[in-house]
């Protein structure tokens, strides 16, 4: 760690190593979190932020771990209430970069209205959760995210749940920064983080997270070379959404007029494939996005779905604060001008 300066302020230099803690990290050998955790220790010396001003909270999980491999400020908060933490913080300290990490029942489970309130609110914390369709730490039980007929140890003829889309239910809450990504694609996971840190509001990421104990496989269709380039939807904001090599597929509006889906790039015309444009303010169209994905997977898209402007919870509450602290100023005035006037009647 050092601090550089050219001719101007001060700016802080730091390294991947800054962000390792001295704890042994105890994940299970092959774990998602691992290159997670990686990615995030090398992405944050981008934002030049001190370390001390940093903080991640998490929940209960295997994912939140987290802040105890991070050299920032931590949290190890209780189950499901993150967000709930994460927003009283954010309201009383704006001058801190705060990172919610948390799994798939650890925030859409105990912890369900937590995130949709923190996510409707627009407080400004960024939210990981990473999505392993399992639950981990308590030993392979069914979760909200795993597939309909899961067989675990709490399901043994199968789950009778439908399952949350957390993207989903992301765009449903009006969150204004929706995205998706994997935890073995180092650089885009680098790149949504990236733009995840650079949104003034509430930032959802999912990140497809392997269990290779509990859960193995369960995103093979999206890793694997000979599966994954007709399987993932990548979405550039700005460009025609193509994709499969040589781009055989792509993304048009649903005949039906509702929604989206796919087809062969070759019987369409160039004017029917959707743009992406994740700036659209009706949440309908990236929504539209985050329900093009079959039981299978299959058709999946990753990147930013959604990124708009919006006055944050925590930023209309210090402003309503500094008025009425305006307020009482100016009735303390007037007070103290009324008792320090002299006679305030007349005598007959």
């Amino acid at each position: 760690m050092s601090d550089t300066s050219v001719g101007g302020p001060v700016r802080l230099t730091l390294t991947a190593k800054d962000f390792k803690t001295d704890q042994e990290v105890r994940w299970c050998p092959g774990c998602g979190d691992y290159s997670i955790l990686a990615t995030m220790q090398s992405f944050l010396p981008e934002l030049g932020i001190p370390r001390e001003r940093i903080v991640f909270i998490s929940g209960i999980g295997c994912s939140s771990r987290f802040p105890y491999y991070m050299e920032t400020y931590g949290v190890h908060s209780i189950h499901g209430r993150a967000p709930a933490i994460a927003t009283g913080l954010a309201t009383t300290r704006p001058d801190l970069s705060i990172w919610v990490v948390t799994g798939d029942g650890d925030a859409l489970s105990i912890g369900g209205n937590h995130l949709i309130h923190a996510l409707r609110r627009n407080v400004n914390i960024k939210i990981l959760l990473f999505n392993n369709r399992i639950y981990g730490l308590t030993k392979g039980q069914y979760s909200p995210t795993s597939e309909l007929g899961k067989i675990t140890k709490s399901t043994p003829v199968g789950s009778a749940d439908e399952p949350f889309n957390p993207v989903s239910l992301a765009l449903g809450a009006e969150a204004t920064f929706v995205a998706r990504t994997i935890d073995s694609d180092r650089k885009h996971l680098t790149q949504v983080l990236r733009a995840a840190a650079e949104h003034n509001g509430s930032a959802f990421i999912e990140i497809y997270q392997n269990c290779n104990i509990f859960n193995d496989g369960a995103f093979d269709i999206l890793k694997d070379p000979s599966t994954r380039d007709a399987a993932l939807i990548p979405l550039e904001h700005g460009r025609p959404i193509t994709f499969g090599r040589d781009n055989q597929s792509a993304v048009v509006r649903s005949p039906s007029g509702f929604g989206l889906t796919v087809r062969p790039t070759a019987e369409v015309s160039p004017d029917e494939i959707v743009v992406h444009d994740e700036t659209v303010a009706d949440p309908a169209y990236a929504f539209a996005l985050s329900r093009l994905p079959q039981a299978d997977l299959s058709h999946t898209p990753i990147g930013v779905f959604r990124r708009v402007s919006r006055p944050t919870y925590d930023g209309l509450v210090r402003e309503q604060i500094a008025t009425a602290s305006a307020d009482v100023t100016d009735r303390e005035a007037e007070l103290a001008k009324l008792l320090n006037s002299g006679d305030t009647w007349t005598i007959l």
